[in-house]
């Protein structure tokens, strides 16, 4: 599949919304019951802290996260967390093109894709007017307690980066904090510019909690390094409230690691691929390509 050719498409609207939803979908090979209110409440509380059912049913459970207070112009309440019942899950919307980035599926994705024939999808609402680094690490918490209640999920796709995690990885990690959100809900994607040296590195999902995507754009490195920096770097963004400033210099690379010797060049900038975005657009000095 990578070496598929794909066209640039930025007239592509479908892309994810800033602070947007947080949508999971749970995949299985097998119809699956939503688990009794009683479990439910029991493991979210186990995750997330103080937690209230307001409804279950087959179709639908939904709960308070009662630490986490959403503030609204006009009163405040509680972000919300729902999980829906079992359906049939077609794979309608998975083309070529985000099949492609599915990094850390590469052996199973389409061995997913043809056994799973049921999803269940969950979702945070009212989270956007949570902090950043809050709202990252409940949707995690989240994550973490649907892997629980869930045992015979087979993988998860977070809807708004396009990344596909096997459900046994997201049972078995050891990451902690907000890492865990860069882990599950950023996609850092490669892409080989075509007739060229040149590769484009990128992150997707940053804008979940309006904090801004990254961009490499460059020849002549090993692509593994940059795909490390970036997470690093989406990390760094996380953690302190995105402190990066317009033309201001984050550390570089050398010899693979990142190193405060060597300096690159921060430009806010619009994501040179689809889905339209804003982006940090990394210069990587002598490593760069393209005109900035």
């Amino acid at each position: 599949m990578s070496n598929q050719v794909f066209r640039q498409n930025l007239d592509d609207k479908k892309g994810p919304q800033p602070g947007g939803p947080y949508l999971i979908q749970m995949l299985f090979k097998e119809p699956v019951d939503m688990p009794d209110k009683d479990e439910m409440t029991a493991v979210m509380k186990k995750h997330i802290g103080a937690v209230e059912c307001f409804c279950r049913d087959k179709k639908m459970a939904g709960f308070a996260a009662l630490d986490h207070i959403a503030e609204f112009q006009d009163g405040k309440c509680p972000v919300q967390l729902m999980v829906m019942g079992c359906d049939k899950f077609k794979g309608k919307g998975f083309d070529a093109f985000l099949m492609s980035q599915m990094w850390d599926c590469r052996e199973d994705r389409e061995r997913i894709f043809r056994e799973c024939r049921y999803q269940v999808v969950a979702t945070d609402m009212l989270a956007a007017a949570l902090p950043a680094l809050e709202r990252a690490n409940l949707d995690a918490d989240f994550v973490e307690a649907l892997a629980e209640l869930y045992p015979t999920c087979e993988a998860f796709y977070f809807q708004n980066c396009g990344k596909l995690l096997l459900a046994e990885y997201v049972r078995s990690h050891q990451i902690e904090g907000s890492d865990r959100f860069i882990r599950f809900g950023v996609n850092v994607r490669f892409f080989n510019i075509e007739g060229t040296e040149d590769m484009l590195i990128d992150t997707v999902g940053m804008n979940t909690l309006f904090l801004p995507d990254l961009q490499y754009h460059f020849h002549s490195m090993d692509p593994n390094w940059v795909v490390n920096h970036a997470y690093n770097a989406a990390s760094y963004i996380l953690e302190h409230d995105n402190p990066i400033g317009d033309g201001e210099t984050i550390d570089g690379i050398e010899n693979g690691r990142m190193s405060r010797e060597i300096q690159w060049k921060c430009q806010y900038e619009d994501a040179l691929i689809q889905p339209p975005r804003g982006v940090v657009d990394i210069h990587m000095g002598d490593y760069a390509s393209g005109k900035r």
